[in-house]
C-alpha cells in the first residue's frame, strides 16, 4: 500500500472520529414522545395535508381524525400569510416586498394539560418584484410561501420531538 494511500485512509478515520465525538450525527426518523396525534387543522389546508403526512412518515405515530382517540392534541390557534412593502424605487413604485409565514400551536394531552406552551414561528423571505414580470412574480410568490409551509413543517416536527411528556401525578 503506497504512503499517501495509507495517509488518506488515517485522515479519513481521523475526521469521523472527531465529528462522532462531537455529537454529529445523520437525521434518521423522527421518534415523538407520543403514540398518537390528533392535528387542529382542516382535511382541505395544505399546512394540515403535508404536517400529517410527514408525522405518518415514520411509521410509529398515528394521526387521528378525532381529538378523543389520540394521546396529544394539535391546536393551531393562528395561521397568516403577510406581504408588505419592503423597498421602493425612484418613482415610489414597489420594488421588493417582504412575505410573513406566522404559525401560533401549542400542544395539550388529553386531559387538557399544555404539554407544549403556545408557540409561534414566524418565517420571511423577500420577493423582488417588477412591474413587467407580474405573473411570474406570482409564480415566485406562490413558490416561496410553499417553501415556507414545507420549513414550518420541518420546525413543527423537530419542537414535536424534544417534547417531554409527563406522566400523570398519582393520587393516593
Amino acid at each position: 500500500m503506497s504512503k499517501n494511500r495509507f495517509l488518506k485512509i488515517v485522515s479519513y478515520l481521523v475526521l469521523l472520529a472527531s465529528l462522532s465525538a462531537c455529537g454529529f450525527a445523520l437525521r434518521g426518523a423522527v421518534v415523538f414522545p407520543f403514540q398518537s396525534i390528533y392535528v387542529g387543522l382542516p382535511e382541505s389546508s395544505a399546512l394540515g395535508g403535508e404536517l400529517k403526512r410527514n408525522l405518518r412518515a415514520n411509521g410509529k405515530t398515528e394521526v387521528t381524525s378525532q381529538a378523543n382517540n389520540a394521546e396529544v392534541i394539535l391546536d393551531v390557534l393562528g395561521e397568516t400569510r403577510d406581504k408588505v412593502i419592503l423597498s421602493l424605487n425612484s418613482q415610489g413604485r414597489v420594488r421588493e416586498f417582504n412575505l410573513i409565514y406566522n404559525l401560533k400551536f401549542r400542544l395539550r394531552d388529553k386531559a387538557g394539560r399544555e404539554v407544549l406552551q403556545p408557540t409561534t414561528i414566524s418565517l420571511k423571505r423577500n420577493l423582488s418584484f417588477k412591474e413587467n414580470e407580474v405573473l411570474a412574480k406570482e409564480a415566485e410568490e406562490a413558490l416561496l410561501y410553499r417553501d415556507m409551509q414545507s420549513e414550518l413543517v420541518q420546525q413543527i416536527m423537530r419542537r414535536l420531538a424534544v417534547v417531554r411528556m409527563e406522566a400523570p401525578a398519582k393520587l393516593d
